[in-house]
């Protein structure tokens, strides 16, 4: 990597350590604050700080589009990477009127979310993304033609965007669950060829790790849906860009479980866990209805005291074996 890229890098950082504790400060003034729900006294906490994570991202990527302009004399794929900017912006607009409807009255309705979601898809469709053949599971290539552009974008873009925030509730959970998906998704994409790709996603991880440091128990600012639908919508337009479809699915299989178990739960569930006198959790439910309440089962067969910290661990964990899964199955299909 040239030296000279390091300026995105530090800028996407930059920003969202400075501009956090700012942020910090004013949606307590302003009372936008949300109830810490795995601690048994009441304690509440900044709102919507992903809006600087997002800051820090798209700051990061002009740096790199200025930078591939005026220093390398060339496009650096910027009209990918604006489609991309675009839909990066949509979907963190949605996110956050979700918050601030959610903050006073409820939030958007889950299928007008998911309407405006797929507003998200638009700048990938007038460029034409991907590739119709794409490679499934079990499936290998399938050439879906027409579909690919009218359906699977779209489809890729709202699931990933309006899900990934169900894996939440947890101090530095949605974060840290970012950070090791996008970490992968920068060496699957710069092994593939695409190394625009993975810097792209490595300024999210720079981005989401600057948050971490206020979002990481005990949390100072959650992130809220400003963050979680974009990011997740990044990880299939990544996936799209890179064609990296099947890689993609597998590293997003938690999240699959993820829904199957609210589904159960009818989608009423909650996900936290029921905090003591001693923010030590126990189940809410006497069902599962989430990994979280899955890893604190785990937990406690294993010790008597399930903590906050232990259940995020536990849910990166298992993240990390489908992430090996996935890089070994990249890995079988180079060279074999």
């Amino acid at each position: 990597m040239e030296p000279i890229l390091l300026i995105p890098i530090a800028i996407s950082f930059l920003t969202v350590i400075l501009l956090l504790p700012s942020w910090i400060k004013k949606a307590r003034r302003a009372g936008l604050l949300w109830r810490d729900m795995n601690k048994h006294k009441k304690s509440h906490v900044a709102g919507s700080g992903g809006i600087i994570v997002i800051s820090g991202l798209i700051f990061g990527i002009l740096a790199y589009i200025a930078i591939h302009t005026f220093y390398f004399k060339g496009s650096g794929n910027a009209i990918e990477i604006f489609a991309l900017t675009t839909s990066i912006l949509i979907l963190a607009g949605i996110g956050l009127i979700d918050d601030l409807l959610g903050w006073i009255k409820g939030g958007l309705r889950r299928r007008l979310r998911m309407a405006l979601c797929l507003f998200a898809a638009i700048p990938l469709i007038v460029i034409n993304s991907g590739i119709s053949k794409i490679t499934l599971p079990f499936l290998g290539a399938v050439d879906i033609g027409v579909l690919y552009i009218i359906v699977a974008i779209p489809l890729g873009i709202v699931a990933t965007s309006t899900t990934f925030n169900f894996l939440a509730g947890f101090n530095g959970l949605e974060t840290g669950q970012g950070i090791m998906i996008f970490s992968a998704l920068a060496l699957v994409t710069y092994v593939t060829g695409n190394a625009w790709l993975s810097f792209i996603s490595l300024l999210v991880v720079i981005s989401l790790l600057g948050f971490w440091f206020f979002n990481k128990y005990p949390a100072k600012v959650f992130p809220g849906d400003v963050m979680t639908y974009p990011i997740g919508g990044l990880i299939a337009i990544i996936a799209i860009l890179g064609n990296i479809e099947k890689i993609a699915i597998i590293f997003f299989i938690p999240y699959i479980l993820e829904v199957i178990l609210k589904v159960r739960g009818r989608l009423m569930m909650h996900s936290f866990g029921k905090p003591d006198k001693n923010n030590n959790l126990d189940m809410p439910y006497s069902k599962v209805y989430g990994l979280e309440h899955l890893a604190i089962l785990i937990l406690k067969k294993f010790r008597k005291k399930v903590t906050e910290r232990g259940v995020v661990y536990v849910i990166h964990a298992f993240q990390l074996i489908f992430i090996i899964i996935g890089l070994l199955i990249m890995k079988n299909d180079f060279f074999m």
